[in-house]
């Protein structure tokens, strides 16, 4: 165990204040086409809105502005799929602080482009996200970097689920929530916000079943690893993270797998729905909702749309 704190309400709306001058909240939209396919009334939580087109762009500022002096003259490193890269160097650019992200060799070359644009120096390293942490932890530890780690974070999870007060604040009869599960910072931070302000709200998280660690670390009550093989890099992960977990474990009302093909379908209708780019991992949550309707009949459910950052090879892949 890492013995980090478990962010609270507290921290959560002081992360809220200290984002506010940076960040704007974003827009919950409902849309009858998708309460008409779910059978539900389901509002969209545009996460997708946010300058760099993910959620985590809040936990990057909350932690970010909270650095010393001596953190921020070492600069700043962090591995990443894109979108954890981009919060970093999108709040690094903001703050004056250098900053390094390791990514997969084959990661999406439109955040690799976002990051880069923001002023950040991007090394590829490795098939994947956890060969890229490995390397980026080495070099946190040779070159004396600050390691912001995508879900041992306490900040980062306080700052995502500003996102989570949000809704609760413009849907108060909110009855259920689903958020995707990559390292699982976003799930942490609503289960953190809606037991403690509304403890009868459910939170489902949703992850692929090409990349079920979380989900089987969640259901054993123990960090494991498993395989990865999904194309949505917001979900592709092969370990889980341990304060995230902790969160999951104790709050988390339940967890549920989506198949590929399930968050194909999810991303095309997202697209075809509301008229915005969505990545495959910010359609997760729809994808779930789709795969049981039964369950959310008739209930008001939110889905958070995680992130917007699909590249233009993988939307020719869901319109071949």
């Amino acid at each position: 165990m890492t013995g980090l704190p478990v962010p609270d309400l507290a921290d959560v709306l002081a992360a809220r204040q200290r984002i506010a001058p940076y960040l704007r909240p974003t827009p919950l939209y409902r849309y009858p086409a998708l309460d008409a396919m779910t059978g539900a009334r389901v509002w969209v939580k545009h996460e997708n809105h946010q300058p760099v087109g993910a959620f985590k762009v809040r936990g990057g500022v909350n932690l970010m502005s909270q650095l010393s002096a001596d953190e921020r003259d070492r600069g700043v490193i962090a591995a990443s799929t894109g979108n954890h890269g981009q919060s970093v160097a999108y709040a690094a650019d903001l703050f004056g602080v250098r900053a390094v992200i390791c990514v997969p060799d084959q990661a999406n070359p439109v955040k690799v482009e976002s990051m880069r644009a923001l002023g950040a120096e991007v090394v590829c390293h490795g098939r994947d996200f956890d060969e890229a942490r490995e390397h980026c932890e080495k070099q946190a530890a040779d070159r004396r970097y600050r390691y912001i780690h995508s879900g041992n974070e306490p900040s980062l999870i306080a700052g995502v689920a500003t996102y989570t007060l949000e809704i609760l604040e413009a849907q108060p009869d909110t009855e259920v929530i689903v958020v995707p599960i990559g390292g699982g910072s976003g799930a942490a931070g609503a289960c953190a916000v809606a037991k403690a302000v509304r403890p009868a709200v459910e939170v489902i998280g949703v992850q692929s079943e090409a990349a079920p660690a979380a989900y089987h670390s969640w259901r054993g009550r123990a960090l494991v690893e498993d395989a990865n093989s999904t194309f949505a890099e917001g979900l592709a992960t092969r370990t889980a993270f341990e304060l995230p977990q902790r969160i999951l474990w104790e709050l988390l009302d339940d967890f549920v797998l989506v198949s590929e093909d399930a968050l194909r379908c999810a991303t095309r209708t997202m697209i075809e729905k509301t008229r915005n780019l969505v990545e495959p991992a910010g359609a997760a949550a729809l994808a779930a909702v789709l795969d049981a309707p039964g369950r959310f009949a008739g209930r008001k459910v939110a889905i958070v749309c995680s992130g917007g950052n699909i590249s233009p090879a993988q939307l020719v892949t869901l319109w071949p």
